[in-house]
């Protein structure tokens, strides 16, 4: 109606004025013109859109289908090993508008899907909605049984699901995807936030060949070697938990962690049960007798104490009504080996109280101790650390009480006292760049490293790590049993125990953590749960295993002069550390 009225008024003239022969006016001219025009374009416009209708499909059904999952990079390991990938699957939805009979469709979704609630499935499709969500993620034997019966209203679509093909391994580095195929947890996560959620955002196709592999620092087989010893060990123990950590103390790259419980991230929904946290990165704990390592450091490299200082370790501490005194005391003076090896809490307290409570904060916050570490993984936590930092307080942290830490925390702090005191925040990415990620310089003197190296092995070789002494690797290690709090108060009966082991000890490469959680004690262990019956032979067994992994050869032969700088060591020869001879040869260091 509106042409026709265009045109109407575009020839309208007098009729009082007759037509004159000759030439037509301008005006009719122009006015002949634009109609002529005006009727080109839509019939050109209506001959376009016929063309365009006879060569186009008509809209598919599932045209308003939500847009589909895209596509991850792999994961693999330090050695190109697949530790996660997409493979094709697809779903099943509906389109309530387009049902025919509901009844019939409920009645043949079910029989492929037994696990559809009936009542649910009615209730969803008896709208008029345009899209419903049938069955997410399907099985080649699904598909065909569902294909066969052709309902109509239910389609599929074509996603990609992400498999780990390891099952279990790695599962709390990895963390895992939700159905739509974007990281929730762990370095699944950590990726997307590297730019892959921008990509999905942006809606560019995303293929998984044209993304790059992502390569960890983990090494499969240390991981799976590890996991297995710690499985074991949980078991023999009846331990309600246990964790393990190898680290590259020379740039921070953490070749394997495992924490039990774990999961499969096949299987996401397990990794929101609450037993099944990463202890070595969330977890937070009270480290023991680990923490006399940092602790006779700081003392050495105060100045105040040397190899050979001497501290009085025949009464306990008392702090009014409160006493501190040793697992096994040995009720006389000890020098600093002496103190480390038997593990003395009188000693250590006595080293703390010496150098203060303010440069014992200054240095356990200069090794990271204090503040929230943050890698990679999503997932950390923040230390416990005590809001009043009085005179007890400096002594029981001395010896790892009154203050809580992740042990992948713990970990990097002990790296940094036997690397030659750099203190390198953590990396779950192979060949990431070291020197953004140096977090302190010099946090001990050269010499202050060598001589926690030398007590390391000390304590290794006639200590409460020599479980873990496996002949050809020269290892080092401090052990250390912490009791938990119960009820309000520490529970002797109730401990966590654990064991730092280095190797080799003069020069190390690796630092091993195990972790175990409420051990019990066995008959072989003479009714002991303490870490050098349990956490440190299971180091032991752990290093057997995985040191060849990653290369590291035996060598049979003590190394020579190992300890420079350490004059005993020195003096004592090559049959150092002999078990008959540690007493003469520690009481020597005080003369």
């Amino acid at each position: 109606m509106f042409l026709p009225t265009i045109l109407a008024r575009l020839f309208a003239f007098k009729a009082s004025k007759p037509l004159l022969r000759g030439a037509p006016p301008p005006f009719l001219n122009f006015r002949m013109g634009l109609a002529i025009s005006l009727f080109g374009f839509c019939y050109l416009a209506i001959g376009v859109r016929l063309f365009m209708l006879g060569v186009t499909e008509p809209p598919m059904a599932g045209a308003g289908l939500p847009p589909p999952s895209k596509a991850r990079p792999d994961i693999v390991d330090r050695m190109g090993r697949p530790l996660a990938r997409d493979y094709p699957t697809a779903s099943v939805y509906a389109e309530p508008r387009r049902m025919t009979n509901i009844d019939e469709a409920v009645e043949g979704l079910t029989s492929v899907f037994p696990d559809l609630d009936p009542a649910d499935l009615y209730k969803r499709l008896n709208s008029r909605a345009g899209f419903a969500w049938i069955k997410r993620v399907t099985t080649p034997e699904e598909r065909a049984r569902l294909w066969s019966l052709g309902i109509p209203g239910v389609g599929l679509r074509d996603e990609l699901k992400r498999l780990y093909p390891n099952g279990r391994a790695a599962a709390h580095v990895l963390g895992a995807v939700n159905v739509d195929n974007i990281g929730i947890a762990g370095m699944e996560r950590w990726i997307d936030a590297q730019g892959l959620a921008d990509l999905r955002v942006s809606g560019l196709r995303i293929e998984r060949d044209s993304l790059q592999p992502v390569a960890l620092s983990i090494d499969l087989r240390a991981q799976h070697a590890l996991a297995d010893e710690l499985r074991k060990a949980v078991t023999k123990f009846s331990a309600v938990a246990g964790a393990g950590l190898i680290l590259d103390v020379t740039n921070g790259e953490v070749i394997a962690l495992v924490s039990l419980p774990d999961f499969d991230p096949n299987i996401p929904a397990d990794a929101l049960k609450k037993d099944n946290i990463n202890r070595v990165n969330v977890g937070t704990f009270e480290m023991g007798s680990t923490f006399k390592a940092l602790n006779t450091a700081m003392a050495l490299d105060s100045g105040l104490f040397t190899i050979r200082s001497v501290l009085d370790a025949s009464s306990p501490l008392r702090f009014g009504r409160m006493s501190i005194g040793d697992f096994r005391g040995q009720n006389r003076p000890l020098n600093v080996p002496e103190s480390f090896i038997h593990s003395s809490n009188i000693a250590m307290g006595r080293m703390a109280l010496a150098v203060g409570a303010q440069r014992q904060q200054a240095f356990l916050k200069q090794v990271g101790q204090l503040d929230r570490l943050t890698t990679e993984l999503p997932e950390d936590a923040f230390p416990q650390v005590p809001k009043r930092w009085s005179e007890v307080t400096t002594a029981t942290v001395s010896f790892g009480h009154g203050i809580a830490v992740t042990p992948l925390q713990a970990s990097m702090a002990i790296a940094s006292m036997v690397n030659g005191g750099t203190l390198i925040r953590p990396t779950f990415v192979k060949g990431a760049e070291v020197e953004p990620r140096i977090m302190a310089r010099d946090v001990v003197s050269e010499q202050t490293g060598e001589a926690l190296r030398f007590l390391m092995r000390l304590n290794a070789r006639v200590g409460s790590g020599k479980k873990a002494d496996i002949d050809g690797y020269y290892v080092g290690g401090k052990s250390g049993t912490a009791e938990k709090v119960v009820r309000g108060r520490y529970d002797s009966n109730t401990v966590l125990t654990a064991f730092m082991g280095v190797a080799p000890a003069h020069q190390p490469k690796y630092l091993f953590l195990t972790v175990l959680d409420e051990p019990k004690p066995l008959k072989e262990t003479y009714g002991f749960r303490t870490s050098g019956w349990n956490a440190v032979p299971t180091t032991g067994l752990i290093m057997s295993r995985v040191l060849p992994i990653l290369g590291v050869q035996p060598d049979w032969k003590e190394p020579e002069n190992p300890f420079p700088s350490m004059v005993a060591a020195r003096a004592w020869g090559s049959n150092l550390f002999a078990p008959s001879q540690i007493a003469a040869r520690a009481a020597a260091l005080a003369e």
